[in-house]
Parts: C-alpha cells; sequence; structure tokens
C-alpha cells in the first residue's frame, strides 16, 4: 500500500501505532494473527485464508454501514500490519452495543500494543458516536483480553451465555467532564 493510500484510510494515531480500514490487501498479513492457533485459542478454530478475507469483507461493510469497525493495527516501526482492533455493534441482552474489540500478533504480545489500541478506540467510541458506555465481550479464560479491558478503564459487568458460549462482559461508562 501506498503512504497516500495509508493516510487516506488512516483512521486513528497513537505513539507506536497507526489504525486504518482494512482492505483486501491485508489478507495474508491479518491471517498470521488470525489463522494463529495460540492466538485464536477461544475462538472455536483458527481462521484460513477465506475466513480472514470474509472477516475484512464484513469489516468494510461496518465502515460503510456504520461508519466504524475493526481496523487493521499497523506497528510504525515497522510499517507492518500486526492485527485489528476497532469498534463493532452487537446484540447483547437484546441491547445494540459497541463493542471494543482487538486482536495483536503473538509475537508482540506483553508490550502494551493491544492496551494502546482499545484506549484509542475507546476515546475514538466517546467523541464520535455520543454513547455512554462501550462493552468488551471476552472468555472466561482470557485473561490476557481480560487484563486489556482492565487496563482501559474497564469493568466486569456480569458473565452471560452469548452466542452459545460463556462471555464476560466488560464496560466503561464515559467520563462526566
Amino acid at each position: 500500500m501506498f503512504a497516500k493510500d495509508l493516510i487516506k484510510k488512516m483512521v486513528l494515531e497513537t505513539d507506536r501505532l497507526i489504525l486504518r480500514e482494512l482492505t483486501l490487501n491485508d489478507v495474508d498479513d491479518l491471517l498470521k494473527v488470525l489463522g494463529d492457533r495460540e492466538a485464536m485459542k477461544f475462538y472455536p478454530q483458527p481462521f484460513d485464508r477465506p475466513m480472514t478475507q470474509a472477516w475484512i469483507e464484513r469489516n468494510i461493510d461496518r465502515y460503510k454501514q456504520n461508519g466504524f469497525g475493526l481496523w487493521a493495527t499497523i506497528l510504525k516501526e515497522s510499517n507492518k500490519l500486526i492485527g485489528d482492533c476497532g469498534l463493532v455493534v452487537q446484540q447483547v441482552n437484546g441491547v445494540e452495543e459497541v463493542e471494543i474489540g482487538y486482536h495483536i500478533r503473538r509475537d508482540l504480545w506483553g508490550r502494551g500494543l493491544a492496551t494502546e489500541a482499545a484506549q484509542a478506540c475507546r476515546d475514538w467510541g466517546f467523541d464520535r458516536l455520543g454513547g455512554d458506555r462501550l462493552i468488551s465481550l471476552i472468555h472466561p479464560g482470557n485473561i490476557a483480553s481480560r487484563r486489556v479491558a482492565e487496563k482501559v478503564g474497564m469493568s466486569l459487568i456480569e458473565e452471560i451465555e452469548w452466542k452459545h458460549k460463556s462471555t464476560c462482559i466488560y464496560a466503561v461508562e464515559r467520563e462526566v467532564r
């Protein structure tokens, strides 16, 4: 992707990351994240190439429908896609909620990159969407993901059965200024 295309599709920037819209050119790089058995152990299965392409296509549709979705997470120091992070509309207990979701390449875990991206998405969500609450839906056994949620100010609200599996709902409320 050319630099002008990267800037054109850029949504957010942090100290170490650029978040931009996913494109079909990202399939191979995102597959390194979503196809990793360990990184995806809380999903029904790791993704293959067609599943990754469909994931990107769903997010491209979300950009058109909602103005947001999961975005490509680019590490500035290498200019490489290292995962995705963003906001997704979810139906939870009959209510439409906006979820912060994130996936980071496993060899980069423990560096605070998911937290940095999720914080930027939290702030963007409150600033741009006007809602009072954002959530994250996390498998109870995914301790690392739960810690990211806590680091961005979320608290465990409840554990429910969601999409036929036990799921923790973490939430953060808009700060009153």
